[in-house]
């Protein structure tokens, strides 16, 4: 070892070049005594290092710096080798949420012994709440869209994941329920545990009961063993309801007094059992016109809606089919052996025009067996489904072959005056004025996804 080496492996060394890493870090023994703590790690959370340093990881923070995803939150420690990276809400010293992207990676030493970990962080929150704002966010965990009201969604997801209140999602069969739930779970403190969706619909109702909350051996026939339900299996995670209208009145109240007490009966069973799990429930019904058909529990409406998120149909949102259009496209890619074609302008212009009453899962279905149909490098209105095209005109020439969807230009005629001056002159209808502008529907949705102004101007008419 050099002294070059040696100098900069001294303590004092160290802890100045970790001082000015643009990271947090903390380090911790397998008895989360904290060893180290950087100054970025000062700056981002608000404790100062005398606070923290030989202290336990989980006292000084009052909770599981990393959340539920924290692999030292029992006596012995369930992460002993390897890196992992997941994203993260924390509450600041001062009260404050911010959004860390984190990385746990494991210490060992030359006998390969367990040590210790090493955690690095980055606040992302200033980022992504200035992409917001700038409402040019088309991709949030997982979810695609650039309208306004999918960038409010995005809000929510975010400040919703820092608590664990129960979420209802709302929408219309195809909007993505479950992908919102999905990433609620996957950014909050409960995303190291399972995601655990069950269909309330589906289930038949005689054994509805059983399936979310278990049975004893004996309960009824057929009951040979003991059995968990899905509230078991998603202890330390999240149970999504889907379909939860569906549910039986008797189960309501089962569940009702789930959410007030925090624990259940199996079926057959007298002892209490008590899970830690993060409720989101979806639908595509009305819950409040359900309990005024007394088909569902007043109660369970307000314990179930505490924070409600409404998911757009696409038809309210068609400035994100050529965003959604692309990802279906690109997923494609990465599954197809064979090159996937582009879409030709003029099918996304007939798309514009469709209602989509199956809406994102429709349109990627659409986008899949347009895929198989088409035998060119671009996928044509001729191939598209016949319920997108009919009663259109299949004749005209195609334009545009060999552009991707984010590369299609809108053509010069298109500004700010000429696109104000259609939009006022046909009382903000957007395939009126594509018309009066000499150009398709999907080149003007084109031009106001990329125009925010303009975009801002169109609202007003609607």
């Amino acid at each position: 070892m050099t002294d070059l080496t040696q100098s900069i492996l001294d303590r004092d060394n160290l802890n100045l070049v970790l001082d000015n890493l643009k990271l947090g870090i903390i380090v911790h023994t397998p008895d989360r005594t904290i060893t180290v703590f950087n100054k970025e790690a000062q700056k981002i959370t608000g404790y100062l290092k005398e606070e923290v340093i030989g202290k336990d990881c989980h006292m000084v923070f009052q909770t599981p710096f990393c959340g539920q995803r924290c692999s030292f939150c029992d006596n012995a420690p369930n992460f002993t080798s390897g890196t992992k990276e997941y994203p993260v809400n924390i509450i600041t010293k001062d009260g404050f949420d911010r959004q860390l992207e984190m990385t746990v990676s494991a210490i060992t030493d030359k006998e390969n012994e367990f040590k210790g970990v090493i955690a690095s962080f980055k606040d992302v929150t200033e980022t992504f709440n200035l992409s917001l704002k700038a409402e040019n966010l088309s991709n949030f965990a997982g979810i695609i869209g650039k309208e306004k009201a999918m960038q409010e969604i995005f809000k929510q997801i975010r400040d919703v994941a820092l608590y664990s209140y129960p979420v209802n999602v709302t929408g219309d069969t195809g909007t993505g329920k479950e992908r919102v739930a999905y990433a609620i779970h996957d950014i909050s403190s409960y995303g190291n545990g399972a995601f655990v969706p069950v269909n309330c619909g589906a289930i038949p109702e005689g054994i509805v009961e059983s399936e979310l909350f278990g049975h004893v051996k004996g309960a009824f026939s057929g009951a040979v063993k003991d059995r968990k339900g899905r509230f078991e299996l998603a202890d330390k995670g999240t149970l999504f309801l889907d379909e939860v209208a569906e549910l039986p009145l008797k189960t309501q109240v089962k569940l009702l007094r789930f959410l007030e007490e925090g624990s259940f009966e199996k079926v057959g069973g007298e002892k209490k059992i008590s899970v830690d799990v993060r409720i989101i429930s979806a639908t595509n019904k009305t819950l409040k016109d359900e309990v005024n058909k007394g088909k569902f529990r007043e109660d369970l409406y307000y314990r179930l809606n505490v924070i409600p998120i409404h998911l757009p149909p696409l038809r309210h949102r068609k400035n994100d089919i050529p965003l959604l259009a692309a990802h279906f496209l690109k997923e494609a890619e990465h599954e197809s052996p064979k090159a996937v074609p582009q879409l030709a302008s003029e099918a996304l212009d007939i798309m514009f025009d469709y209602h989509w009453p199956g809406n994102v899962r429709e349109l990627k279905n659409v986008i899949q067996f347009s895929i198989v149909r088409s035998r060119g490098e671009n996928i044509l209105p001729s191939d598209l489904p016949v319920e997108i095209t009919k009663g259109k005109n299949l004749t005209f020439q195609t334009v545009d072959r060999g552009h991707s969807l984010e590369t299609i230009p809108a053509r010069d005629k298109l500004s700010f005056d000429s696109v104000k001056a259609a939009i006022k002159k046909t009382g903000g209808n957007k395939s009126k004025a594509a018309r009066v502008l000499g150009v398709g529907r999907a080149t003007l949705y084109r031009f106001l996804a990329n125009n925010r102004d303009v975009e801002n101007y169109v609202d007003q008419f609607e």
